[in-house]
């Protein structure tokens, strides 16, 4: 019997992956720990995740790391959630590199702590010139935010007349996003058995095709990931046309 991987069409792999990492709080409340050691051990999580994506060759991967939403959090957490994710993008840099893997990061990241946002910078410049993956990490992130602010720089030009309405295209659009160089994700896999987008990519995630598990995010591993990429392979990918059309184009 094949394993998932196996099954896996390596000439048919979706460039951009989504991930909302959702379940660390839940998976620590079953072990009877607090919810910051969920955070820690979805760090595991994270390197076996990041390395499926870059071993079957996939482009881009983006994990919602920190909504934000997630603010709104104990002080605690949010104290305890900065300080793990500064040591993990210390830690994880060497590896990154070893690997061609290449780190960006979107969202209103001056909301960040001042030793994250500089611990950050640091990482994405080490990694900047590897070709391989590259891991995009969502932080203090949020969809509405991100449009709004897209509006406002659109808005201002016109005021400003150096944009006219009917140049506003959905290309034109895209490009004002904090994702204008990357595509569009084609599967987004959410954790802990959710169904919401949660303020995710509201905009890219328009035509990609979703994946909802029950396994929590520090249980989460390659075969989990693997099995995503195989269900995705099983769908037809339509567009807005009919099977038949998609048919006969191939």
């Amino acid at each position: 019997m094949k394993t998932a991987k196996e099954e896996i069409n390596t000439t048919k792999l979706p460039a951009h992956v989504a991930i909302i990492m959702d379940g660390n709080g839940r998976w620590a409340k079953l072990q009877g720990a607090a919810r910051v050691f969920g955070h820690q051990s979805g760090v595991k999580s994270v390197k076996e995740t990041v390395e499926a994506a870059a071993e079957l060759g996939i482009k881009y991967l983006t994990l919602y790391a920190f909504s934000t939403e997630n603010w709104n959090r104990p002080g605690e957490e949010v104290s305890a959630l900065m300080e793990l994710l500064v040591k993990a993008i210390h830690d994880e840099t060497p590896t990154l590199n070893k690997n061609n893997i290449r780190l960006l990061a979107i969202g209103a990241l001056e909301s960040l702590p001042q030793k994250c946002i500089i611990q950050l910078q640091k990482a994405v410049q080490e990694t900047s010139k590897n070709t391989g993956l590259t891991l995009v990490l969502a932080l203090s992130y949020s969809a509405k935010w991100e449009i709004t602010e897209a509006v406002k720089k659109i808005a201002s030009e016109v005021q400003k007349g150096s944009l006219l309405p009917e140049e506003i295209t959905e290309s034109f659009f895209s490009k004002q996003l904090t994702t204008k160089d990357i595509p569009d994700p084609e599967l987004m896999i959410r954790t802990s058995g959710e169904h919401r987008i949660s303020n995710f990519l509201l905009w890219q995630l328009a035509y990609a095709e979703f994946y909802f598990t029950d396994t929590l995010w520090p249980d989460f591993r390659k075969e989990h990931f693997y099995q995503a990429i195989v269900n995705y392979q099983s769908r037809e990918r339509r567009f807005g046309k009919t099977g038949e059309q998609i048919k006969n184009t191939k």
